[in-house]
């Protein structure tokens, strides 16, 4: 292991698990923090040692992501694991989390290990998986889930489709359960599930077929019973709507293991963004209400919602091009979660401490995973941003390999200006 010393001096530290905000540095030794604080400044560092000074900007944990399809292996043309960890970096990901919906499915431990491998040797973000939750994602019979967890999985999930049937979801939560995996699901009745836009006026104006926000009402309904009986962990992928928010606030006040996550489309978008038949616009769970937006900006403000994922989903341009009917749903999310996260703090809803917990602490934690930390003994996994600096969104410019962003065009602020990876400066802006 490399014993190299890089000191990140003049910095603003904002760490949400320690709760530290104040001027000063980062001392890395080889791949892990060695020290943070006012101590950790230029003067401090041995001879030898690489200095960066910050600047005055902000040094924080890098993001954990934890709902990213990264296509690779088997579509590589949407993305690679090469320009989904370019992306990441880009973006201040240091750890990300891939959905099982890949080809071939990770159902076998001999892809999750193949996926892993890959993701090293490309060398940048770290690259994490789930497992699916049932044999080729087709909701009839359980997958190893056992075996996949000894092969790395961090949880189990079906991905883009709910678990329909209430006894295989039982029998799934019943067994994470003894083990105490987590199981995540895409809270959404598929028999409701069938339409191009939130059902409701606009949808009719535009003579789209709908999906009613019960859909995700009736999922999440029965899971929390299923849950109660089981005692399992369980999580709620990109919440949605108000109603969502409700039950899952509920099922927390009776102690119930849950938790939450959403993604920047659902606070910052409402259906009006579809406009006139805008497919870049078309995601899966479909963009709410204004009413349900507000609701969700609630949920993440009150601590319903846990944490914050960007939900990337690659797709081409002739994907997305086409009439709504037939476009494919998605959007990247990698390099816009950092700015379009931030204006919950720039419009006031949560402090810049807590906006930053959402992203980085707080996912980890739900993970179980021993990120998103400015400790001592942790991987040096920082970004460098700076949260005032304005900019248009406009995706041509990204990393990623696709260009669907549902918030081309938009402006914003804040960016990431560097991104370290174990102690290694793997992007800079």
């Amino acid at each position: 292991m490399s014993t190299s010393r890089t000191f990140l001096v003049n910095a603003r530290l904002i760490d949400p698990a320690s709760g530290l905000d104040e001027v000063g540095g980062v001392a890395i030794t080889g791949e892990i923090i060695s020290d943070v604080g006012p101590g950790v400044t230029a003067k401090s560092a041995p001879s030898g040692s690489t200095v960066i000074d910050c600047g005055g900007k902000y040094l924080a944990p890098g993001m954990v992501d934890m709902r990213v399809q990264l296509r690779d292996p088997g579509e590589e043309y949407k993305e690679t694991l090469a320009t989904g960890c370019q992306a990441a970096v880009a973006g201040g990901v240091t750890s990300m989390v891939c959905l099982p919906n890949t080809d071939p499915i990770l159902d076998e431990e001999a892809v999750l290990e193949f996926v892993a491998r890959r993701a090293r040797l490309v060398g940048l973000a770290k690259v994490y998986a789930y497992g699916a939750a049932t044999k080729r994602l087709k909701g009839e019979s359980l997958a190893e889930m056992a075996m996949l967890a000894d092969a790395g999985a961090l949880g189990f999930t079906d991905g883009l489709t709910a678990i329909a049937d209430a006894q295989i979801m039982r029998r799934v939560l019943a067994y994470a359960a003894t083990f105490d995996f987590l199981v995540l699901q895409h809270p959404e009745e598929p028999s409701l599930a069938g339409g191009d836009m939130n059902e409701g006026e606009m949808a009719t104006r535009l003579g789209l077929a709908g999906i009613p926000a019960a859909a995700e009402a009736i999922m999440l309904d029965r899971d929390m019973r299923l849950v109660e009986m089981t005692g399992a962990r369980y999580h709620a992928a990109h919440l949605s709507t108000g109603e969502g928010v409700d039950i899952i606030r509920r099922a927390k006040a009776r102690g119930l293991p849950v938790t939450a996550d959403t993604a920047p489309p659902y606070f910052a978008l409402n259906e009006l963004a579809v406009g006139e038949y805008r497919t870049f616009a078309k995601l899966s769970p479909p963009l709410r209400s204004e009413d349900d937006r507000r609701a969700i900006v609630e949920g993440i403000r009150d601590g319903t919602i846990d944490a914050i994922a960007s939900d990337h989903a690659p797709q081409p341009v002739d994907a997305k091009r086409q009439p709504m009917s037939q476009a494919e749903p998605g959007g990247i999310g990698l390099e816009t979660l950092l700015p379009v996260t931030l204006e919950l703090y720039h419009n006031g809803h949560l402090s810049l401490i807590e906006a930053i917990r959402r992203v980085t602490s707080a996912p980890a934690r739900v993970l179980g995973m021993e990120a998103g930390e400015l400790k001592i003994g942790r991987q040096a996994d920082l970004m460098l941003f700076d949260p005032e600096v304005s900019w248009k969104i406009d995706p041509v410019k990204f990393y990623s390999k696709s260009k669907n962003s549902p918030f081309d065009g938009r402006p914003v602020q804040g960016r990431v200006l560097k991104t370290l990876v174990d102690g290694r400066l793997v992007f800079e802006r």
